[in-house]
């Protein structure tokens, strides 16, 4: 494999090292279903290739590693009265997601700049998982009526206390030092010392594990944010229901627990019921595997049931007016049967088969 110009993916091997760049740097190295089949044949190709025994993904551009998914591809898909081709993407992202977690051979992750969505299943899935002061993380589904996916119920299940609830319904952004609180990555480098750390690993002398090179290079983050305000987090997000939180955060004397209940009264009732529960049922399943058809059978029940979703899509992305109407409007509209029946859906195609 070669590189190219016209190429969403770039693939090249150097001196034992298989080197992944996603290349659409205008869009912010948004993944597309052509990036996600080429990271495939690259990791196919490369799983016994004997010039290969390290993998480095990572993104074009100073703006980030991968802005996720092409949520507008979704959008026109379910208008276009076809829910069910969302499905092709799916399993593909997610057997990709699998893939890296399961790779035989260390795969490192550059999340450098703006890391969301599926750039989280890329990146968050990886053996070695670095971020930058640059760095910003999020699993911002809520925000377009939609729920984590891409194994991202599997990390934020994991999250200290109850940081993971938190992350998930908000949608909030993480730096460097709350990404490695939470979870998230492994190692801050700074982005000046990324291209010596390409190098080092390219050069790097036998048998030192790419863990070892990484560590050459890490620098110490600040206190996590995240850490400080698990008082309020902790105590809100382990009510039993979104209601319940939201009036245990309008509750508290912490003016940041006022502004996330604030927060929670503009996204969709019913992505942010039905995502409350998908992480304390991931906390339960036994791998990430499992978290990935749970998450499969969630997000195509949101396309092919959910109006909440399209209008999400296209006040966040399409109109830009950031002013969806939600269906229903009210979190105390959005009934156990609704968030019963999203756990139950069934896929006409399974996941893994």
């Amino acid at each position: 494999m070669t590189d190219s110009d016209r190429s969403h993916v770039l693939t090249r091997i150097a001196n034992g090292l298989g080197h992944l760049t996603l290349n659409r740097p205008r869009a912010i190295n948004a993944l597309d279903l052509g990036m996600i089949n080429d990271l495939h044949a690259a990791l196919d190709a490369w799983e016994r290739h004997p010039g290969v025994d390290l993998i480095v993904l990572d993104g074009a551009g100073e703006r980030g590693f991968c802005a996720g998914g092409d949520v507008r591809g979704l959008r026109e898909q379910i208008l276009g009265g076809d829910p069910d081709a969302a499905g092709v993407f799916f399993r593909a992202e997610y057997a990709l997601n699998a893939r890296i977690a399961e790779y035989p051979k260390p795969v490192v992750a550059l999340a450098d700049g703006a890391t969301m969505g599926g750039g989280i299943g890329l990146a968050g899935h990886a053996a070695v998982r670095v971020v930058t002061e640059r760095s910003r993380l999020a699993m911002p589904e809520t925000r377009i009526g939609f729920t984590p996916d891409v194994g991202g119920s599997w990390l934020l299940a994991r999250a200290p206390g109850r940081t993971g609830e938190y992350l998930a319904l908000t949608g909030r952004t993480m730096d460097a030092a709350d990404a490695l609180y939470a979870g998230f990555a492994d190692h801050l480098v700074v982005s000046a010392s990324l291209e010596p750390l390409r190098e080092a690993l390219q050069n790097r002398a036998d048998p030192a594990s790419p863990t070892e090179i990484v560590l050459l290079f890490d620098d110490t983050a600040g206190a996590p944010a995240l850490a400080a305000a698990r008082p309020w987090i902790d105590d809100a997000f382990a009510a039993d229901t979104v209601v319940e939180i939201v009036d245990r955060l309008r509750a508290r004397p912490e003016p940041e627990a006022l502004a996330t209940a604030d927060t929670l009264g503009e996204l969709s009732p019913t992505a942010l019921a039905v995502t409350l529960e998908a992480v304390r049922r991931a906390r339960t399943l036994p791998d990430l595997r499992a978290a990935l058809a749970q998450e499969y059978g969630l997000v195509l029940w949101f396309a092919a049931t959910q109006p909440d979703l399209v209008e999400g899509i296209r006040a966040q992305l399409v109109d830009k007016d950031r002013s969806p109407r939600w269906h229903p409007a009210r979190l105390a509209d959005v009934s156990p049967e609704t968030v019963d029946a999203a756990f139950a859906f069934e896929p006409s195609r399974p996941l893994w088969g």
